[in-house]
């Protein structure tokens, strides 16, 4: 057996409207929260995103899927059904960011930091102790 028949499924998800949907098999990075200006105005604030192998990564419904190319190095993913913001992946990664809102519960995750804080919007404070990077960071 290969592919999703071998691994455990580790959670699932969808966008609002279930036109995008997709299962995890493999272990979710816990979430970072992103200020970086694109994020902002994507999702409408800061966006908070879990990361998975993209090879662990299954989609199950992908009519609602539009991809748009948001920089030479990223692309994100949407719903063109519904606007729901689901993923972010970099060309250089072998992993893909997961909007961590778009998991069902329970997640079993936890935000560890913030990056790109120097970027962050004027109507809101970050004061919930956790780490805060003035840019981005390595991880994947």
């Amino acid at each position: 057996m290969s592919g999703p028949e071998k691994s455990a499924m580790r959670a699932t998800g969808r966008c609002l409207c279930g036109a995008v949907a997709y299962q995890v098999h493999g272990p979710l990075r816990d979430v970072v929260n992103c200020h970086c200006r694109q994020c902002r105005r994507t999702h409408g604030h800061m966006a908070a995103y879990t990361s998975v192998r993209r090879a662990d990564l299954h989609m199950t419904e992908t009519r609602g899927l539009k991809w748009y190319q948001s920089s030479d190095a990223a692309r994100r993913g949407f719903c063109q059904e519904c606007g729901a913001s689901l993923f972010w992946d970099s060309l250089d990664r072998d992993s893909i960011a997961v909007a961590a809102g778009s998991i069902d519960e329970p997640t079993g995750l936890k935000t560890i930091r913030h990056i790109f804080v120097a970027d962050k919007g004027d109507y809101y404070e970050i004061d919930d102790g956790l780490e805060r990077l003035p840019k981005g960071h390595g991880a994947s």
